[in-house]
């Protein structure tokens, strides 16, 4: 499913529209507490169905999930589960932290 185009995000439209997506990182606590995009909420894939209820309550949400980078596939496995669970507007931001970081866009670290 997250091969398809239509269910990608560029780089420059999630930089764009930030602040109007529900962003979400699908790597483990530890690395998003290392290093997030801005406004990201922490949703790993072995806990979907736990946290998304409470994270993401409205299920029509414009949500963005990202991971480490092309190579990772959390991203599209949180994605996948997300729709399972009825979120209709899912998207996967395909280059993730390494793309983010290398465009110089900012970052935020979790104490």
């Amino acid at each position: 499913m997250g091969s398809d185009p239509a269910l990608e995000i560029s780089r420059d439209e999630l930089r764009d529209r930030i602040d109007e997506l529900t962003v979400v990182e699908a790597l483990p606590r530890p690395a998003f507490r290392r290093l997030h995009l801005p406004s990201a909420v922490n949703i790993p894939k072995s806990e979907v169905a736990a946290l998304a209820p409470d994270l993401l309550p409205e299920l029509d949400a414009e949500i963005v999930v990202y991971c480490g980078s092309w190579l990772c596939r959390s991203s599209d496995r949180v994605a996948d589960k997300l729709r399972h669970l009825g979120y209709t507007n899912v998207r996967v931001y395909r280059g993730g932290k390494l793309d983010w970081r290398r465009a110089g866009l900012p970052t935020v670290r979790s104490t």
